[in-house]
């Protein structure tokens, strides 16, 4: 099995005041429907097997509940992100709670912008990196680098303006993309197996992605942007993924794995789902 622990925390703060990335809208959000669909996830996880740590999240923060992006770990250590200016006070809380946990925690990246596990994951001895948006390929290499991990620096193509040139977000001081964190478009299913949208990349990332020596599930630019298809967590043996991908969900019972497809609608608003909620640490 893989992904047998992992830590969230809660929807206490979770708002939408800065629209950092392009789910964000005015539309409201329900909180208590968000408490209730983040209960729901920590249930579908511990079906699934997963050991689950709850803490509270840090104060007054509206992506506070979106764990993933506070680090990556591997083999007992966090790497510390550094997110954009609007998440930063979540970084000194992160780093407090992932030390409590017994972690060693190293914050070697900085200037580099690094969104954690949201842009950086681990599949075997690859590590999949996003770039471009909320982590450069600085830090991504500093992280492949620390852990020993092939890179495969991946770019997913940008959400366009009215013009048809790159969207700037001044929320975030950087370009924007409908997969702004890599988990939005790619996901490891086990440790030879990754699912992922193809017209989610640019070109060379679609060549390089197609070349690997490794098993891999296609997925729809549909279901991966309206039904946030990619962003799930698996053990290996449970998938726990959207209730609105139908067809990655029949290729993956194709392939034996269970799945658990609980129903999110609130926590999507802040474009999160089910991988953003959870920081993986073992």
């Amino acid at each position: 099995m893989i992904n047998q622990k992992l830590l969230v925390s809660g929807t206490d703060y979770f708002n939408n005041t800065a629209h950092i990335n392009p789910y964000y809208t005015n539309d409201v959000i329900d909180q208590a429907k968000a408490a209730q669909e983040h209960a729901l996830l920590v249930s579908c996880f511990k079906q699934a097997g997963i050991e689950v740590i709850e803490v509270p999240p840090p104060t007054d923060c509206q992506d506070g509940v979106y764990t993933a992006n506070w680090a990556i770990v591997h083999n007992g250590t966090a790497i510390l992100s550094n997110l954009p200016s609007v998440r930063k006070p979540e970084q000194p809380y992160a780093k407090q709670v992932l030390e409590n946990l017994g972690l060693a925690c190293i914050d070697p990246t900085a200037p580099h912008l690094f969104s954690g596990q949201g842009d950086s994951l681990i599949c075997g001895n690859r590590l999949f990196a996003g770039s471009g948006y909320r982590s450069t390929p600085e830090a991504q290499k500093i992280v492949a680098d620390a852990f020993g991990l092939e890179l495969i620096q991946l770019h997913a193509l940008p959400k366009l303006n009215d013009t048809g040139s790159p969207f700037w977000n001044a929320a975030t001081n950087n370009y924007d993309s409908f997969f702004y964190d890599l988990d939005l478009a790619l996901a490891v299913i086990d440790e030879n197996t990754i699912a992922y949208c193809p017209e989610a990349f640019d070109d060379p990332s679609r060549r390089k992605l197609a070349d690997l020596d490794i098993d891999k599930i296609l997925v729809d630019r549909e279901e991966a942007v309206t039904g946030f298809a990619c962003n799930l967590v698996s053990t290996g043996q449970t998938v726990i993924m959207s209730a609105h991908a139908p067809k990655l969900q029949a290729e993956l019972q194709k392939r034996g794995l269970a799945t658990l497809t609980p129903e999110i609608t609130e926590l999507k608003k802040g474009g999160g789902y089910i991988r953003c909620v959870s920081l993986i640490l073992s």
